[in-house]
């Protein structure tokens, strides 16, 4: 197949969303780190981290609408060059408070990208599946990266060189997108934004039944994904007793997993069905965090990493399903706003995990998230069985 302008496009939105992904992940492996510079707990480093998902859902639904009003390729380049900026703030906090508001900018900045890249693909793909599949797998090749470059650096210089990393990368991929992408036509340049914002069209829309269901189940794997992501490296060294280098190396084939299903998950979404991908992906994810405490020995652990990789990759087949239920008009600004919901719902699960873990210790902590996996495949398989149209 030749090389078009569309696997261009598709390419640099691929590196930005792995800029805007760099940028969240390299926290992660140094967090203990985090934790004894300021003194603080792993409830408080998870409300920052809770902080920092949260601007990112946010800023989902704005993104689609500054797209309409401006382009998308104009708001991409934002959310990588702000993402690169933010890094490099966040690693000069001087003190924790100033670490959150860092961290709660960064997310900001960063959450501009998904939405409106998954836009500007449905507008240039046929299979949206396969393309949001590529697309989504800068997110897992990030964390192939990331964590243990940010592992490295964080042992030998401290945290924050480490956190700074994603600056390096975000500047070179912010100089080719403005290179090499068109700049692209906005939907609804004339529209005023504050039409954008009225509450009646934008309840209309998420309490339709095609987007009610994909909407919960979204909220819920958003939830368990966020909580794994942010302590994952930490549960294994505290809990199951690994060395950081170790759980940094799991952490990195947990996204090597990660980025392998996001593209057979797509594809399999346009091929058998929306549902058929996310029910397979629901099901493996509650049995892969469940071995993640309760697998024997390292066994137990690459298991684990296999079935919950497959599991976090579930975006690339729910998200296709929330388009198929909008129309090409709503597809910017609705799909932002779809987004903005779950994600922001989903940002808990840092706090949550931490708190979980303060409170009853990392065991009980990832076995919530492992249940809560388990009952979005549920709610799935009883709205196939009962055929309820949602």
């Amino acid at each position: 197949m030749s090389w078009q302008y569309r696997h261009t496009v598709l390419s640099l939105c691929m590196l930005a969303f792995l800029v805007t992904y760099f940028a969240r992940l390299a926290i992660s492996p140094v967090v203990p780190l985090i934790v004894d510079d300021f003194s603080v707990s792993n409830t408080a480093i998870g409300v920052a981290l809770s902080g920092m998902w949260l601007a990112y859902g946010a800023a989902q639904f704005p993104s689609g609408v500054l797209a309409d009003r401006h382009g998308e390729r104009t708001v991409i380049l934002v959310a990588v060059g702000g993402t690169a900026a933010m890094s490099a703030v966040l690693a000069l906090a001087p003190v924790f408070p100033a670490f959150v508001v860092a961290a709660v900018l960064l997310g900001l900045v960063a959450g501009l990208h998904y939405a409106v890249a998954t836009t500007l693909l449905s507008r240039t793909f046929d299979d949206i599946g396969t393309a949001f599949g590529l697309h989504s797998a800068g997110g897992p090749l990030a964390g192939l990266v990331a964590p243990v470059a940010a592992a490295w650096v964080g042992v030998r210089y401290g945290w924050r060189p480490a956190v700074a990393l994603a600056a390096l990368v975000g500047v070179p991929v912010f100089l080719l997108f403005a290179w090499r992408v068109r700049p692209t036509e906005p939907r609804r340049p004339d529209q005023p934004m504050r039409d954008r914002f009225a509450v009646a069209p934008l309840v209309e829309l998420l309490s339709r039944p095609s987007i009610l269901l994909p909407l919960f189940i979204a909220m819920a794997g958003t939830y368990v994904v966020q909580g794994v992501m942010s302590f994952l490296p930490t549960f294994l060294v505290e809990f199951r007793g690994f060395s950081p280098p170790f759980a940094a190396g799991v952490f990195s084939a947990f996204f090597v997993v990660r980025a392998v299903a996001q593209v057979g998950l797509g594809r399999l979404s346009d091929r058998a069905g929306r549902d058929v991908a996310i029910g397979a992906a629901m099901l493996a994810g509650a049995v892969g965090i469940a071995a993640f405490v309760f697998g024997p020995g390292l066994v137990g652990v690459a298991v684990a990493m296999l079935l919950a990789g497959s599991g976090a990759s579930f975006f690339s087949a729910i998200d296709p399903r929330f388009m198929d239920a909008l129309g090409d008009a709503e597809r910017g600004a609705g799909f932002g706003l779809v987004r903005t919901v779950y994600t922001v719902i989903g940002s808990a699960g840092s706090f949550g995990v931490g708190l979980a873990a303060d409170l009853f210790g990392w065991g009980v902590s990832f076995a919530i998230l492992a249940a809560l996996f388990g009952v979005t495949f549920a709610v799935l398989a009883a709205n196939s069985a009962l055929g309820t149209g949602y």
